[in-house]
């Protein structure tokens, strides 16, 4: 099976545009063979790399407001259909499709932002959108906490294929409770950086012999448009790449299949075989026989958690 990363940079806060870019992408890359294609860390419409750079801390202050705004009015409803055009891409095309999202949470009041990687089905369906467990670090000031109720599988031709957001990548328990679902292709979403993707790419592919996608995203300070709230405050240096990609897949002995991928926008393919996975599976199984389940269990709450739960009366 042929697979594809998407390592492109966003039309920053600016969802619709972004959106459009992701469909072209698997469009051409479906063309090329793929039937997976994945892209970065909430790349519709962008990953918050502002925050830092900000000092977005500041308690109250009016241009942190401003940019966050911003970000809030260009994130992702799934109700209101924001991912249509994309959905239509991957029907017509007849591919998974994993991208993350800044998802504007219809079932949490529309005004927090989740950090979500989202997957689409061959028709055209949303099949699942994990919210990040625990953003990390700055991004606390911009994203809300998720829960387990995208801790799902899909199965994807022979494969079985699993995700997960940026550093949740390095909780043993979170890539656990998709072993156990039987994941042997992992897609690894991220904003965009070598030093991210180069060790845990190979070390979760060994670990759970499997393959592992790590799919990061671009940004450049000449990807920051004119426009762009408060982009003086933040953007110095007009040549600086803030996120420069770093894109890679591992095989399930841990060795590469393609190298991290630096410095450009560029869609990246691999050719994998499920004949591996059952090769390193012979003496080593995660959730199968290696595991001990009678002394090493893991409980996963995958409820969809809400703010409130409304019980409404039958007239008469």
């Amino acid at each position: 099976m042929k697979i594809a990363v998407g390592q492109l940079a966003p039309v920053l806060l600016d969802r619709e545009a972004t959106v459009k870019k992701a469909a072209d992408a698997v469009t051409e890359a479906a063309r090329n063979g793929a039937a997976v294609v994945a892209f970065g860390e909430t790349f519709i419409p962008a990953y918050p790399v502002w925050l830092a750079r900000q000092n977005a801390s500041r308690f109250e202050a009016d241009d942190v407001k401003r940019v966050h705004a911003a970000y809030l009015e260009q994130a992702v409803d799934l109700a209101a259909g924001d991912l249509d055009v994309l959905c239509d891409a991957a029907r017509t095309a007849g591919v998974h499709v994993v991208t993350g999202v800044a998802e504007r949470a219809h079932d949490r009041g529309s005004h927090s932002i989740y950090c979500s990687a989202v997957t689409i089905g061959p028709d055209g369906s949303v099949l699942s959108a994990h919210r990040k467990l625990m953003p990390t670090y700055e991004e606390r000031l911009s994203w809300a906490i998720g829960d387990g109720a995208g801790l799902v599988t899909h199965r994807v031709g022979e494969f079985t294929m699993g995700s997960l957001n940026c550093w949740e990548n390095w909780m043993p328990l979170a890539r656990a409770s998709l072993h156990a679902q039987g994941e042997d292709l992992h897609v690894a979403i991220w904003p965009g950086c070598e030093r991210l993707t180069s060790d845990i790419t190979r070390f979760a592919a060994r670990e759970g012999r499997s393959f592992v996608v790590s799919a990061s995203g671009i940004i450049r300070a000449s990807d920051v448009p004119a426009s762009f709230p408060e982009r003086a405050s933040w953007v110095h240096d007009e040549d600086e790449a803030f996120y420069d990609g770093g894109s890679c897949v591992a095989g399930p002995d841990g060795r590469w299949v393609v190298e991290p991928v630096v410095g450009r926008e560029e869609i990246v393919y691999a050719d994998i075989d499920r004949a591996r996975v059952l090769e390193e599976r012979q003496n080593f199984d995660p959730s199968g026989h290696y595991a001990r389940p009678e002394v090493l269990g893991l409980t996963v709450d995958r409820r969809r958690h809400s703010a409130a739960t409304f019980i409404d009366g039958t007239p008469g």
